[in-house]
C-alpha cells in the first residue's frame, strides 16, 4: 500500500503546479484575452462565463486548491477508518464535478474540433486566441484530472449522489445558456446556431447521457486503478486483526 507521507512529498507540489496553471489561464482568459467582439454587440454578454470550458477551469482551479489543503489538514490514506472533511470533500468533488466535467469539455471540444471547428473555434480567432491557451482549457484539463486518479485513492460517493450532483450543475449551466440566448441573442457555441429546436433538445438530452456516462467510467476507471489495492489492504488489516 502507498505511503501517505512518500505520496505527500512527491504529489503536493503536482497539485501546486496544477493550481497554479489553472489561476494563471484563467487571469489570461479574463484580462489579456483579447476576442474580437461579436457583430452585432448583443445586448447581454457575459464574456468567458459564458463558457462551459471557463467554468470548468474554475472547477479544476477550486479542486486543485482542496487537493492542496487536503494534503496538509486531511488525508491521502488509501482507506481512512474516518475520513476528515476535507477527504470527504475533495472525494466527492473530484468524483462529481472534476472528473467528468474535464472530460467532458475536453472530450467534446476535441471530437468537435475534428468534425468541424468553426463550430467550436473558429479560424478566425485564431490571430487572438494562442495555440498553448487552447491546450490549457482543453487539452491539460483531461491530463490533471486523469493524474489525480493515479495519484490518490478516492472513495466514490453512492451513484445517486455522485451523478445527481453532476447532472444539477449541468443543468445549472443549460439554463445559463437558455438565459443568455433569451437575454442576448446569442448561442454561446457555433453549433447550436446551425441547429432546429427539436435537434438542440436532443442535442442537450446526448450531452447529459454522455456526461453521466463519463461519470460511470470514472467509477469503473477508479475501481480499475485502485480496486486490487484496497482488497490486498483489506486482507492485510483482516489479518492483522486476527493474530
Amino acid at each position: 500500500m502507498l505511503d501517505s507521507k512518500w505520496m505527500q512529498t512527491i504529489f503536493t507540489p503536482v497539485h501546486a503546479i496544477f493550481l497554479g496553471t489553472y489561476s494563471f489561464t484563467i487571469y489570461y482568459a479574463c484580462v489579456e484575452l483579447n476576442l474580437p467582439p461579436r457583430v452585432p454587440k448583443p445586448d447581454f454578454d457575459p464574456g468567458q462565463l459564458k463558457y462551459l470550458t471557463f467554468w470548468n477551469l474554475i472547477l479544476q482551479a477550486v479542486f486543485f486548491f482542496v487537493c492542496l489543503a487536503n494534503d496538509f489538514g486531511g488525508s491521502n490514506e488509501l482507506s481512512p477508518t474516518k475520513r476528515p472533511f476535507l477527504r470527504r470533500f475533495k472525494d466527492f468533488f473530484h468524483a462529481s464535478l472534476a472528473f467528468p466535467v474535464a472530460m467532458f469539455v475536453g472530450v467534446t471540444f476535441w471530437a468537435l474540433m475534428a468534425v468541424d471547428r468553426e463550430l467550436v473555434l473558429p479560424r478566425a480567432v485564431d490571430p487572438y486566441f494562442p495555440w498553448w491557451l487552447n491546450h490549457l482549457m482543453h487539452t491539460m484539463i483531461v491530463v490533471s484530472t486523469i493524474a489525480e486518479m493515479f495519484t490518490a485513492p478516492r472513495q466514490y460517493p453512492s451513484r445517486l449522489a455522485g451523478l445527481g450532483g453532476l447532472l444539477v450543475f449541468m443543468a445549472i449551466y443549460l439554463i445559463w445558456v437558455l438565459i443568455i440566448y433569451t437575454k442576448g441573442g446569442i448561442w454561446v457555441y457555433p453549433v447550436m446556431e446551425v441547429l432546429s429546436w427539436p435537434l438542440r433538445i436532443c442535442f442537450f438530452l446526448v450531452l447529459f447521457l454522455f456526461a453521466a456516462a463519463l461519470y460511470i467510467f470514472g467509477e469503473y476507471f477508479d475501481r480499475l486503478i485502485w480496486g486490487q489495492t484496497r482488497k490486498s489492504a483489506g486482507k492485510s488489516g483482516k489479518k492483522r486483526k486476527s493474530k
